[in-house]
């Protein structure tokens, strides 16, 4: 399953940003069976997206949870579909 995990910077937070902590971000995906598929830093409402794939939405749920308590970082996680499966699924009966 895909999700974009949204994040916010706690002043705590930004003092923290290396690439060692990015790293160790990478390796708590990876310890829950996923794969990060793309990180970018934001201007606006978050500050950064990780899009991963995880094998289900409880695994979701821990990422979030232990990535915030691990880097300060407190995150908003939703669940994505690719737009053509979507379609498929909304003209199928229910």
């Amino acid at each position: 399953m895909t999700f974009f995990m949204f994040g916010k910077y706690t002043g705590e937070a930004m003092e923290g940003i290396s690439a060692r902590r990015t790293d160790a971000v990478r390796d708590q995906i990876e310890k829950l069976g996923g794969t990060i598929q793309g990180m970018y830093a934001l201007l606006g409402q978050h500050d950064l997206v990780l899009i991963v794939e995880l094998p289900t939405m409880t695994d979701a749920m821990k990422a979030a949870v232990a990535l915030g308590r691990e880097t300060g970082i407190s995150f908003c996680t939703a669940p994505a579909v690719p737009v053509a499966e979507f379609d498929n699924l909304m003209t199928e009966p229910a």
